[in-house]
């Protein structure tokens, strides 16, 4: 039986009181019908026309865009970036709030999904309900800070640099992104036609001044010669292998952080806000309270970040051991702790390789999962251990929440938890819990 086609209601506009700020970068409002808007644009408290974006008859919800502020809240200000708004870029979400409201914002958004997905309260994780500016990052209303040091940029039909507009992959040229870092807008990507490049990956090293980009021809374009203002490294993506291959300068960026240089090769992961690897290294460390001969993991370790700092307090009679998914990550970190004998990392999945280790009891663990978090095996496996502490750095406070309610049934629980605002004015935050085993009978 052939069932009709739904009704699209993108275009339709609806006038409605804003309600609470979800996770996402959007607020909650109501049709008259009682329908679920997810709005982007808002500020709770406000009254707007509401247009959809997305959605149809009868869907779960709709997204939509404020298109007409009736009443503003008192957070807002005029988006300062002349490329954020309805329907344009879709990089920053909380251009039109001022910097202590995002902060605030991204604080109830983590309070909401402690509780709704583990049952915590702010006072049960030991976290005072704060989200920390990094340093340098307080500026007044109206202004942005200049913080991400890794830019994916998309190239138009007609070879002009932009971003992606909000869940689509239309482009928005631009000019100047306003929190692109300094090392990032010196280069001079955006004042350049690319006709025959699909994306550019820019990086400016902390710390250092290497730079690179990363390019990705159209199917069948041709490489151009790179002039940019500044020097910089070259890699491409393969159009038939889809890897990284170097065209020229260094296949790698150094970066500075833990008192350490570090090298990051082919485009690999490394924290965009400047200040960012410092202060959750600070963090984590802080938390953990390392010992001399403590043995440690460093769980989806990267390149080495906090296996070295582990390593540098644990002593030659420690021992670190990291594990890392990305191959070239691996090689990295190798070369990175090469002078730390006390160190050993481990290439493949956490959930694979940590069983066949034969580890049965460490003193500290931290772990640094990917943006869907550890998971109900990993964890329960992790309390099985039994380590003195575990430091869980997470950039995804739902993901999060999944895994305190795991490792709550597995017996630990938070004893202190910070909120870092590492990526200003989008809806992501960076989170530092440190758990321990819970006390018999609680």
């Amino acid at each position: 039986m052939q069932t009709e086609p739904k009704t699209s209601l993108v275009g339709e506009e609806y006038e409605v009181e804003v309600g609470p700020v979800a996770h996402g970068g959007h607020c909650i409002a109501r049709t008259s019908e009682g329908q679920v808007l997810f709005v982007r644009h808002t500020l709770p408290g406000e009254r707007v026309v509401a247009r959809v974006t997305h959605g149809e008859e009868g869907a779960r919800f709709l997204r939509a865009d404020a298109v007409e502020i009736l009443s503003a809240s008192k957070d807002r200000v005029e988006a300062p970036c002349p490329f954020s708004g309805p329907g344009k870029c879709g990089g920053c979400d909380w251009q039109h709030a001022a910097p202590g409201a995002q902060r605030r914002l991204k604080g109830q958004v983590i309070a909401e999904q402690l509780q709704r997905l583990a049952g915590l309260t702010p006072e049960d994780a030991h976290w005072d309900g704060t989200v920390e500016p990094a340093p340098g990052d307080k500026v007044a209303k109206g202004e942005v800070p200049a913080w991400r040091t890794r830019v994916q940029y998309a190239v138009d039909a007609d070879g002009r640099v932009g971003l992606r507009k909000h869940r689509s992959h239309d482009v928005e040229p631009v000019t100047h992104c306003m929190i692109a870092a300094p090392g990032v807008s010196e280069l001079g990507i955006e004042q350049r036609d690319w006709p025959t490049i699909a994306t550019i990956e820019a990086i400016a090293a902390t710390g250092s001044h290497d730079r690179q980009v990363i390019l990705t021809p159209k199917p069948g374009g041709r490489l151009p010669i790179v002039e940019l203002d500044k020097p910089v490294s070259v890699l491409r993506i393969g159009e038939k292998d889809e890897q990284i291959h170097r065209v020229h300068g260094r296949p790698f960026v150094r970066e500075r952080a833990a008192d350490r240089t570090w090298r990051v090769g082919h485009g690999g992961f490394w924290q965009v806000h400047p200040k960012a690897a410092d202060l959750l290294v600070e963090a984590v460390m802080q938390g953990l309270m390392p010992k001399k001969g403590d043995m440690a993991l460093d769980l989806y370790c990267g390149v080495g970040l906090f296996a070295g700092a582990l390593a540098e307090r644990v002593g030659d009679k420690g021992a670190v051991l990291g594990i890392e998914s990305g191959k070239r990550a691996v090689e990295d970190a190798r070369h990175n702790l090469a002078d730390l004998d006390r160190v050993r990392i481990e290439h493949g999945k956490v959930e694979s390789v940590l069983p066949r280790t034969g580890i049965t009891d460490v003193d500290l663990v931290v772990l640094d999962p990917p943006r869907a978090g550890a998971g109900h095996k990993t964890v329960t496996h992790l309390a099985s251990l039994t380590p003195r502490r575990i430091a869980y750095v997470a950039c995804d406070p739902a993901a999060l929440a999944r895994d305190l309610k795991y490792f709550r049934e597995a017996g630990y629980v938070p004893r202190r938890m910070r909120a870092f605002d590492l990526f200003p004015v989008t809806h992501h935050v960076e989170c530092v819990v440190i758990l321990e085993r819970a006390a018999k009978g609680s």
